[in-house]
């Protein structure tokens, strides 16, 4: 008698990544380095957020300082958002990154997107999620149709 085994399944991460609106100019290159480094981009969707859209989008930031400037920079113009794949999405997406103050990646990261395509703590040119919940998430907030197939 034969035992038949399931066919193994495979679990590839994924993370939302968002090009900002003061460098959307620039998504060709960073589409190519997302590429290079490993990703691979699942969809992609290029979009102008109202503020309240925004609002909703970056919720658990409400309440916090910059919370109007958030808004009010990420409803600027269009942005680009992506949903990239790979074994351990989230950190190599967010290692890829930086940190979140461009100023402190130029110091401490300068080959990070963000000290390269940031000016400052709010314009740091690109968004990755945080970790596996905010990651599902965003997705789902930026892609509310669903995967392409």
């Amino acid at each position: 008698m034969e035992i038949s085994m399931p066919p193994p399944q495979i679990y590839v991460e994924k993370t939302l990544a968002i090009i900002k609106p003061d460098i959307v100019d620039k998504e060709e290159e960073i589409q190519d380095i997302i590429l290079r480094s490993g990703f691979t981009i699942i969809q992609r969707r290029k979009l102008h957020l109202s503020p309240e859209q925004c609002s909703n989008f970056y919720v658990e930031q409400y309440g916090k300082m910059f919370f109007p400037n958030l808004t009010a920079y990420m409803s600027s113009g269009p942005l680009v958002t992506m949903i990239l794949a790979r074994h351990k999405a989230i950190s190599y997406w967010k290692e890829l990154l930086g940190p979140s103050n461009s100023l402190v990646a130029k110091e401490t990261h300068p080959d990070s997107l963000r000290a390269i395509y940031g000016t400052d703590d709010l314009r740091n040119g690109l968004h990755g999620s945080y970790d596996f919940a905010a990651a599902e998430r965003e997705v789902r907030f930026m892609f509310p149709e669903g995967l392409a197939s």
